[in-house]
């Protein structure tokens, strides 16, 4: 069984509070992309979405660090379902706004397609996530999406447009892999910042290279 750092403020226990905090800074993160990018004023639907990706996302990471972290002690195991599903549902997305963001190259009947495709994913590993209560297909989920899903995309489009867009979602979908390469392999750097710390700070680059992505993106030039 892993340690569990604790420390006490003010009285009250708080258990892994690197990792808590390290989870809050990705959340707070993204919750100020998202305030910028509403702040923008774009209408275009591919700007929705990362809009929602980052609110979600920092929904997610919120209640990963206070409740499946700080105090878990203090919940059931079912409540880590809540961060679990937003986390699902903003990588969900995040995957639609790269969906979207082909439409400056591929016909709309295939984007329409791969946007079907999306939702069918999403409630599959839904499905599978509740109906089992394991992490297992959160994480699938999730390499599903950035890893194939919009590196696939996002990389066509790089080859084809070079766009800086594309760009630094590329790099923002490479932190996001070295961050699952440090939570799967459980790669400790000390022992008040493991494996998770470390992750999530990476995934804090991730966000805000995608964050920078989707702030360069040019609607303007869709194939019709």
């Amino acid at each position: 069984m892993e340690n569990i750092n604790t420390v006490f403020l003010f009285g009250i226990q708080v258990d892994e509070p690197i990792v808590t905090l390290t989870d809050l800074l990705v959340s707070v993160l993204c919750f100020v992309f998202a305030y910028k990018i509403n702040k923008r004023g774009q209408p275009e639907k591919v700007f929705r979405y990362f809009k929602i990706y980052f609110f979600v996302m920092g929904i997610a990471t919120a209640l990963g660090g206070l409740i499946g972290h700080a105090f878990m002690y203090h919940f059931s195991f079912y409540w880590k379902l809540p961060g679990w599903i937003t986390s699902m549902i903003s990588i969900m997305f995040v995957e639609r706004a790269a969906i979207e963001h082909t439409r400056i190259r591929l016909n709309k009947k295939l984007v329409q397609a791969f946007g079907i495709i999306n939702i069918i994913e999403f409630l599959t590993f839904l499905i599978l996530t509740i109906s089992t209560l394991n992490f297992f297909f959160v994480e699938f989920h999730s390499g599903y999406g950035l890893m194939f899903v919009v590196l696939s995309l996002e990389g066509y489009l790089y080859l084809k447009t070079k766009n800086n867009a594309s760009k630094y979602m590329l790099i923002g979908v490479l932190f996001a892999a070295i961050a699952a390469l440090f939570f799967m392999n459980k790669i400790v750097i000390h022992q008040w910042f493991n494996h998770l710390s470390a992750s999530h700070v990476l995934m804090a680059l991730a966000a805000w290279f995608f964050y920078l992505g989707a702030i360069k993106i040019d609607m303007t030039v869709v194939k019709e």
